[in-house]
């Protein structure tokens, strides 16, 4: 194994070409650090900023085994990837996290489970294999509630809202693969998320708590930091904290939570690396969540989770709000950041665009409209 911490102009691997793993590179140049990236993708936008890349399939022995020669320690960029690929690369070089943290937050039943086991509350859920099992499911947890199904489902994909009766049938039909989880809507105030960091030593770090708001199942908006009491902002921090310590986590970790409406704070999902809810980071925080990320895999001392201001993260998504581009960039104070991406279509996370403010001015509706000024009609800026 790799001794920590790991010396100035070593390799990471990073698994995955996305816009994570490009920030993460640019985040390890600063700390002198060089990325080799495993990805399936020849233009992927990680590549563009990467020392090296391994093209390839995150399950092909023979592309894992040569991407292990170019890396001291490999990471991973999103969860969408083969845990038993990771396996194999954690038999060559340390992984972190590891693949049994991965695993966890792959299959909605598993983190579910361990999320209750670490005496971290969620909304109620039932596992679903059958018809009659999602009729008792639905008998029990009532309506309204939400199928999912129980991996590879991200940005609202795989998942369908069962408002009456009349949903069960098809959303069940319509689901694929099985097995599927339904999960009780919690009437909730506000989504909110603690990302944090652990280093194989135990060292802790985590940035204060943001809200995030929705559209079409997607993230539009992060305001920082979340517009909720010190006491469920401490309580949210508790969480997160416990479920990084019960992962026994190395690395980085998003906590996303409901505010349900009598304040608790319920977990809703875990993603074990960079999350779209840290972006504000790059530019409202002296070290960065993709910092900390390399900090805590690298074995690296964890400075604390500061924020300088307050902030708004807007992205940019699908091809309408891409054309606003010229008008962001001559837009006084918006903070652009493009991901390199050649294909444009609908969903699709092209960029994002920060906002700073001193801290405790972060502004009501109608201020973030007037800040995010080109975006304003796009964004989510109604507290309702």
């Amino acid at each position: 194994m790799t001794a920590l911490p790991l010396p100035p102009n070593a390799t990471i691997g990073i698994v995955g070409g996305g816009q994570l793993g490009r920030m993460s590179a640019m985040a390890a140049a600063r700390l002198g650090y060089r990325c080799h990236v495993l990805t399936p993708e020849p233009d992927s936008p990680a590549s563009h900023v990467a020392a090296g890349i391994t093209l390839g399939d995150y399950e092909d022995p023979a592309a894992l085994r040569d991407f292990a020669l170019h890396a001291a320690v490999v990471t991973f960029e999103f969860e969408n990837v083969s845990a038993e690929g990771l396996d194999l690369l954690a038999s060559l070089r340390p992984v972190r996290p590891s693949p049994a943290v991965l695993r966890i937050s792959q299959e909605r039943i598993v983190e579910k489970t361990f999320l209750n086991r670490a005496g971290v509350a969620t909304a109620p859920w039932a596992p679903v294999e059958s018809r009659d099992e999602l009729s008792a499911a639905v008998a029990r947890l009532g309506l309204p509630a939400i199928l999912k199904t129980t991996r590879m489902g991200y940005d609202g994909r795989g998942q369908a809202r069962l408002t009456r009766a009349e949903d069960v049938a098809p959303a069940y039909e319509r689901l694929l693969p099985r097995p599927l989880i339904l999960e009780s809507m919690v009437d909730f105030a506000c989504e909110i998320s603690v990302i944090c960091a652990r280093g194989a030593d135990g060292s802790y770090a985590a940035f204060d708590a943001v809200e995030n708001r929705h559209r079409d199942h997607i993230l539009d908006l992060t305001l920082a930091p979340a517009r909720i009491p010190e006491a469920t902002a401490a309580a949210a921090q508790a969480v997160a904290r416990r479920v990084a310590e019960a992962l026994d986590l190395v690395g980085l970790l998003a906590v996303e939570m409901f505010v349900a409406g009598d304040g608790r704070v319920l977990a809703n999902e875990i993603a074990p690396r960079p999350h779209n809810s840290g972006h504000w980071t790059l530019d409202a925080c002296p070290a960065s969540q993709f910092e900390l990320h390399v900090r805590a895999i690298a074995g690296l001392p964890l400075p604390p989770a500061l924020r300088h201001s307050d902030a708004a993260m807007k992205n940019l998504v699908g091809p309408a709000e891409l054309a606003l581009w010229p008008q962001i960039l001559a837009t006084p104070g918006l903070i652009p950041h493009l991901y390199g991406k050649t294909e444009v279509r609908a969903g699709r996370k092209m960029g994002h665009v920060t906002r700073l403010f001193p801290r405790g001015a972060l502004p009501g509706p109608f201020g973030l409209a007037a800040a995010l000024a080109p975006l304003a009609m796009q964004a989510d800026v109604d507290p309702e």
